[in-house]
C-alpha cells in the first residue's frame, strides 16, 4: 500500500465518521466539530489525490475542504459576532 493510499483511506474514514454521526443524530451538520471533520477528511483526500495527480478529485476535495473551512468561521444568522 502506497503512502497516498494510506492518507486517502484516513481521509475517507474521517469523512464517513462525520457522515454516520450526522445520520444517527449524534452530531449536527451545523456544528464546528462536523465542519472540522469534513475539513480534515477532505483535506487529506485532496492531498492524496494531488500525490497521484488525479485532478478531478483534487478539485472536488479541495472545494469540499474550503467550504468546510469557511463554515467553521461562519457566524450563524441572527447572532452578533461580539
Amino acid at each position: 500500500m502506497k503512502v497516498s493510499d494510506i492518507i486517502a483511506s484516513i481521509g475517507v474514514i474521517i469523512l464517513l465518521i462525520a457522515f454516520l454521526l450526522n445520520l444517527n443524530k449524534k452530531m449536527k451538520a451545523e456544528s464546528a466539530a462536523y465542519s472540522l471533520l469534513n475539513f480534515i477528511g477532505a483535506g487529506l483526500c485532496c492531498y492524496a489525490s494531488y500525490m497521484v495527480k488525479f485532478y478531478p478529485f483534487i478539485i472536488l476535495e479541495g472545494v469540499w475542504a474550503v467550504v468546510a473551512l469557511v463554515s467553521l468561521f461562519k457566524v450563524p444568522r441572527g447572532t452578533s459576532a461580539d
